[in-house]
């Protein structure tokens, strides 16, 4: 197995996110709290027992998609250092984060945003651990011959948990098909130091042509070559029946009881696919809800439907009115298949509320969604 030692810094003080630790030297009147591991490669998820398909297998690279099977890529520095492996069957990956000081909001635990920037940064690793290109968000070599790129179609995202600064998660992706014009990606999100699942996610994704800005079918050449690392069976993150990651989402209708106008995009909000990354519209979401309401709750669940791009040059506003809490059940539910715990068993402790995106000048839809918040525990 590949070697490699990282520097001091990153051993103080990106432990969690590097695998690649050696013995460290004891300074003088400092006990370590534990025994320094011995310089490996573990993958992240696994123990020294288990023989998994890890992204760094050799000193000679790891295995492509798009060079056909049992053939060799060059291992990037990136792919030497990140903390993921492919499952046993290679049909999911699971990478391990640390939560920075830089992820986390006023109490110290991590912004929905931060979980939202993970699952997506998860999803890209595990594409190029499996070969995929690194020009876009998971193209293959059919799609890049067409100027063919995924954009997200619906997001939703379950947080149960929010883990703290300097806290470790493990986050588990897989991808399958979804009709003849898309593709969903689910996650399950993890303490690793417990092992409890704190969070949820699933996505579905669309097939745009990347110069004229259209949808289009998935063709066979492109389904063969993605779904070649799919599950073999259907695999969901939720299972449960009238789970509500497949609540439709209705328009809101002016007049808004809240609302934030005239948003701006910033340069840094644009992706690789020259337009508004899809996590930026949380914040956007979130900007109008109440403050008194972001002051006594916590976000539980957001379902976001995406209904057209946005460009650096949109003005965008924000509306959000008030829902009566549905699908109870769904919401209090005890543990699910996936081992969700439910949070609160009152359901007086939950809000709802609708929420649209819309351009400034002409109205036209950006963004529908919906959002479901719980009372923060006491402290």
């Amino acid at each position: 197995m590949m070697k490699l030692s990282c520097n001091a810094v990153d051993q103080i003080h990106g432990g969690a996110q590097c695998r690649f630790l050696g013995p460290q030297k004891r300074r003088p009147g400092y006990a370590p709290r534990r025994k320094a591991a011995p310089a490996s490669v573990v993958p992240c998820g696994s123990s020294l027992k288990k023989k998994g398909i890890v992204a760094v297998v050799s000193d000679r690279g790891v295995v492509g998609a798009e060079n056909g099977p049992g053939r060799v890529e060059p291992l990037s520095l990136a792919d030497r250092l990140r903390q993921g492996s492919l499952a046993e069957d290679g049909k999911s990956y699971k990478e391990c984060f640390i939560v920075r000081s830089y992820e986390v909001g006023m109490n110290k635990t991590a912004t929905v945003e931060t979980i939202a920037n993970l699952l997506q940064e998860v999803g890209c690793n595990h594409a190029q651990v499996v070969g995929f290109s690194t020009d876009g968000f998971a193209t293959t070599t059919t799609m890049r011959k067409l100027h063919l790129i995924w954009v997200t179609a619906r997001m939703h995202i379950e947080i149960y948990k929010y883990p703290a600064w300097s806290d470790v998660v493990e986050i588990e992706t897989w991808c399958q098909g979804e009709g003849r014009i898309g593709t969903r990606r689910d996650w399950i999100i993890k303490d690793y130091a417990t092992g409890k699942v704190i969070g949820r996610a699933t996505s579905k994704w669309v097939m745009m042509n990347q110069d004229t800005r259209r949808l289009q079918k998935v063709t066979d050449d492109v389904r063969e070559e993605h779904l070649v690392f799919a599950p073999r069976e259907l695999r969901l993150a939720f299972p449960e029946p009238n789970n509500s990651s497949l609540k439709k989402i209705a328009k809101l209708e002016d007049p808004a009881e809240y609302s934030r106008l005239g948003l701006v995009p910033r340069r840094a909000d644009l992706d690789m696919n020259q337009h508004v990354n899809n996590v930026t519209y949380i914040g956007w979401v979130l900007d109008s809800m109440p403050q008194e309401v972001i002051d006594s709750h916590e976000l539980q669940t957001i379902t976001l439907d995406y209904r057209r791009e946005c460009q650096q040059d949109d003005l965008v506003d924000s509306l959000t009115n008030v829902e009566r809490v549905e699908n109870a059940e769904a919401i209090l539910g005890s543990k699910g298949t996936n081992g969700s715990p439910a949070a609160s068993e009152n359901r007086n402790d939950y809000r709802q509320f609708l929420h649209l995106l819309r351009i400034s000048g002409d109205g036209s839809e950006i963004n529908r969604g919906c959002t479901v918040w719980r009372k923060k525990p006491a402290r």
